[in-house]
């Protein structure tokens, strides 16, 4: 097995939008680092008990960003490739396409959605703060915060950072608590 020392927690940023913004790319790092460097046969591969595949958790998360903070933060469309999916026919097509997918084009359309999204919440916070709102409302009338939405994003590669943890040991031994310092995305 392959251990290695913890990242550095995001250092004390003068504000708190920089504060999140900063926990989310620690987070974003991390899963960068735990499903990275890996072939067709290790971004496939499953553990016993789930048919969850690493490749399938990227090809999610960059959807994740496209729903999330560009269409439903911004106020943006999806973009390619999303809006040519038809989800209703094929609610699961990110991880059943994702499992099928070359590493390359994976991580460019992870960090595609991450870069975009870097730059459409940078524009939001600039024009409505934290405590502006969001570009959509839930069914019940409620319309969550900028904050509310980027605790969400934490929370949403927190949890699947969890599971690339387990996926990724599986595959080859890898296991950290965080992507080390020279460690680039």
């Amino acid at each position: 097995m392959s251990e290695t020392a913890p990242s550095p927690s995001p250092s004390a940023a003068p504000t708190e939008a920089e504060s999140l913004l900063s926990v989310l790319d620690r987070n974003r790092r991390t899963f960068a680092w735990k499903t990275s460097g890996l072939d067709e046969k290790g971004l496939r591969a499953t553990t016993a008990a789930s048919a969850m595949t690493l490749g399938g958790l990227v090809k999610h998360m960059a959807l994740v960003e496209a729903d999330w903070l560009a269409v439903k933060l911004a106020g943006h469309d999806y973009g390619a490739p999303w809006e040519a999916v038809d989800f209703d026919a094929d609610p699961d097509w990110e991880w059943r396409t994702g499992a099928l997918d070359s590493p390359e084009d994976l991580y460019a359309v992870w960090r595609d959605a991450v870069e975009r999204s870097r730059k459409l919440v940078a524009e939001v916070i600039t024009a409505r703060g934290l405590d502006g709102p969001a570009s959509f409302t839930w069914p019940d009338g409620r319309t969550p915060t900028v904050r509310a939405m980027l605790l969400d994003m934490v929370e949403e590669y927190a949890r699947h950072t969890g599971h690339a943890d387990i996926l990724r040991e599986a595959v080859d031994g890898l296991v950290g608590e965080g992507a080390p310092a020279d460690f680039t995305v």
